[in-house]
């Protein structure tokens, strides 16, 4: 019989299929690594003088860790400021309120259809452009206020009325924007999925609409919302690299373009070590989501034990053993 609802135990000639598959998918992908390491060799591409610089701590000290620091400093602040984001507007698209409900969804649908590349575009170049404008309008107090006390926290500085946002707010903004609305569908997503008995229970102990949805359906949601959260969260720390554009030191531009020129071009190279530790990068993100969505999981209360071992309790005037019991 089946082992679950969706999969059914394979037959003898089922594993044996699978087998069969298994070592041709396996010698296919043989093949093709021996033939990449063939053209490789063919091309010169393992010559020492394209791999030593690699081996050298100066580049590593001058150029990668550097450029890892900063992919990473961009990644987890704007990670932290993506999920506040998505939170809020993920809950407000679920108000009872249109005023709350329409302004979010309208938000969160236009970064969310909004290319990232543009918007890193527009952060860095269009306040330049602008603020002199703003200086000048009834508006120019309030333009100064908000860069001396809340965006200067990013490097923002403002001066003679004119607004210069650095490389690293830039892409912030822009990382913050796009994945802060796909985490509100995420959470949207997430607690709708909660079954609907949970928040009428909650509703039937008195609980208000806020009670209900931080003690009963968000603790319950944020399991199911892990593997997507976690995936969104990978997306982010490889879209740091788009900052190469407007010249923000990280990762991809310290290890890509500024080694190569100075070590026989070898860009082929780089590529690799690059991919290599985005790929190390990505691998620990999900393996701490895996760790925590277990530990989330074992933590959880058992669930109430049900009403006496024959399920429903029994009707006035009879016994549990169905029966009818005497009068007093």
């Amino acid at each position: 019989m089946s082992a679950g609802v969706l999969f059914d135990v394979p037959g003898p000639r089922a594993r044996a299929r699978n087998r069969i598959i298994t070592v041709v998918a396996s010698l296919l992908l043989l093949g093709l690594a021996a033939l990449f390491v063939w053209r490789m060799n063919a091309k010169g591409q393992w010559a020492g003088e394209l791999w030593n610089p690699f081996l050298k701590g100066q580049i590593w000290r001058n150029f990668i860790l550097p450029g890892l620091k900063n992919t990473l400093g961009a990644a987890a602040v704007a990670t932290v400021l993506a999920l506040i984001f998505g939170a809020l507007f993920g809950i407000g698209r679920l108000s009872d309120h249109w005023w709350i409900r329409v302004p979010c969804g309208v938000i969160v649908e236009f970064f969310r259809a909004m290319p990232l590349l543009i918007m890193i575009f527009l952060a860095f170049f269009l306040p330049n452009k602008i603020s002199p404008v703003i200086a000048e309008s009834s508006f120019g107090t309030l333009q100064r206020v908000l860069v001396d006390n809340f965006f200067s926290i990013f490097g923002v500085e403002i001066n003679a009325g004119t607004v210069t946002v650095p490389a690293f707010a830039a892409v912030v903004f822009g990382l913050v924007m796009y994945n802060g609305s796909v985490f509100a569908e995420i959470v949207r997503a997430g607690i709708n999925a909660v079954p609907k008995g949970q928040a009428e229970a909650g509703y039937a102990i008195g609980l208000r609409k806020s009670g209900v949805l931080l003690r009963i359906l968000l603790p319950q949601a944020v399991t199911v919302m892990m593997p997507a959260i976690v995936a969104q969260i990978v997306v982010l720390l490889k879209d740091t690299a788009i900052g190469v554009i407007i010249a923000y030191p990280e990762l991809l531009k310290q290890a890509f373009r500024e080694i190569p020129p100075n070590f026989h071009n070898n860009i082929l190279q780089a590529g690799i070590v690059v991919g290599a530790i985005y790929i190390a990068l990505n691998l620990a993100i999900s393996r701490l989501a895996v760790w925590l969505e277990r530990r989330s999981r074992g933590s959880r209360r058992t669930a109430a034990p049900t009403m006496g071992a024959g399920g429903a309790p029994p009707a006035p005037g009879m016994s549990a053993t169905g029966t009818a019991t005497g009068a007093d």
